[in-house]
């Protein structure tokens, strides 16, 4: 079993930065896709940013040019680096891994961490 453990959640002002980090442990053989996603109370969980392990990424368009997604492989660790914050940033951020526990069979799982608060107000 893998678990995925974030942290850097906190209060910033608008136009602040915040840094998450989630850490994958555990059992693991392989980490493929990992990414951010965030949930405001009422609504759907949102994409925010996706990283392949080649490096690829993808950004959620309200987070464009404002939030860089990053992974170190051999930590098996993904960051979320958020500049010029603002209140509509505000949400629980949950990091997400798809994870192969074992060289066979090939069996791939997608875990979710436990999420961790930001808030953006000033």
């Amino acid at each position: 079993q893998a678990q995925l453990v974030e942290s850097g959640g906190g209060l910033a002002q608008p136009g602040g930065s915040l840094r998450l980090s989630c850490v994958a442990s555990g059992n693991i053989f392989m980490v493929y896709a990992m990414g951010w996603y965030r949930k405001v109370q009422g609504k759907q969980r949102d994409v925010v940013a996706t990283i392949n392990s080649a490096g690829t990424t993808n950004y959620g368009d309200s987070v464009k040019g404002r939030f860089t997604i990053s992974r170190d492989n051999a930590k098996n660790t993904v960051y979320l680096q958020m500049n010029s914050l603002k209140p509509e940033d505000t949400a629980v951020y949950y990091c997400n891994a798809v994870i192969r526990p074992n060289p066979i069979p090939d069996n791939r799982y997608n875990y979710w961490g436990q999420g961790t608060q930001v808030t953006v107000s000033s």
